[in-house]
């Protein structure tokens, strides 16, 4: 199976539960969003791997059209139930991979995505489509699960994220984020960053995790350094803290 197979097939099945997470529905960046595309009248904003759709629910209000856009149709099936549930009509869908956007040059004047280039197979080819398919004068707004600078505690992070979800590349550090957006031509800066706390059993059953990786998780946490246990907050029953952070580029 492909990545690009493995990571429509991942969503596909766990669409409804994304829908509820409350780790995805809240959030104070969703609220930056927001106020950023209300900064934009009559914006026409991208949101690239909307997943369940929560970014494109926070801008449309704001927004003259939203287009949610994922590989897995079983999402934008997911994000067009919900948008009619909150009379947000106009949220559209369309499905494809982030390195390939079926949208004409100039398109968009908003690029956002939260909480989905770690599955991108090819993150500089997908920000070029991004740049291809902005407006002159174009904003990007990325939310994103960060890697860490000390490779110990990063090699830690990124063996928890593919254990739980096959389809997992790679969380990027800052550094790797604002050099990936410089390198397709943007002005790029890390806007903010904050911590994420997840509980770990609703962690691993949205993501529909094998039972057997669900044990080498728990494996992991239980024999890391200390200073890795630190970090990321490591409780008794394994629920832990991630890092995130938002990229602001033009």
């Amino acid at each position: 199976m492909k990545h690009h197979d493995q990571v429509a097939d991942a969503f596909g099945s766990t669409a409804a539960a994304y829908l509820t997470s409350q780790t995805h529905a809240t959030g104070a960046d969703l609220r930056t969003l927001a106020d950023a595309i209300a900064a934009t009248p009559g914006a026409s904003v991208l949101d690239m791997g909307c997943g369940a759709g929560h970014a494109s629910f926070a801008v449309a209000p704001h927004a003259r059209e939203v287009v949610a856009y994922d590989i897995a149709p079983q999402m934008l099936a997911t994000v067009e139930g919900a948008a009619k549930d909150r009379g947000l009509a106009n949220i559209r869908t369309q499905q494809g991979a982030a390195e390939t956007l079926p949208f004409a040059d100039h398109s968009f004047d908003w690029v956002v995505s939260r909480m989905s280039a770690h599955h991108w197979h090819d993150v500089p080819r997908a920000l070029a489509e991004v740049r291809r398919v902005l407006k002159p004068g174009g904003k990007v707004l990325f939310i994103d699960i960060a890697g860490i600078d000390h490779p110990l505690l990063d090699t830690h992070i990124q063996a928890i994220e593919l254990l739980r979800d096959g389809s997992h590349i790679r969380d990027y550090r800052a550094d790797e984020w604002v050099a990936l957006f410089e390198a397709a031509g943007f002005k790029a800066s890390i806007r903010e960053r904050w911590r994420i706390d997840l509980e770990f059993s609703s962690w691993v059953a949205r993501m529909r995790t094998p039972e057997p990786r669900v044990v080498a998780i728990r494996s992991l946490w239980d024999n890391a350094p200390d200073e890795v246990r630190q970090y990321f907050d490591v409780q008794a029953d394994h629920s832990f803290k991630l890092d995130a952070l938002m990229i602001d580029a033009h």
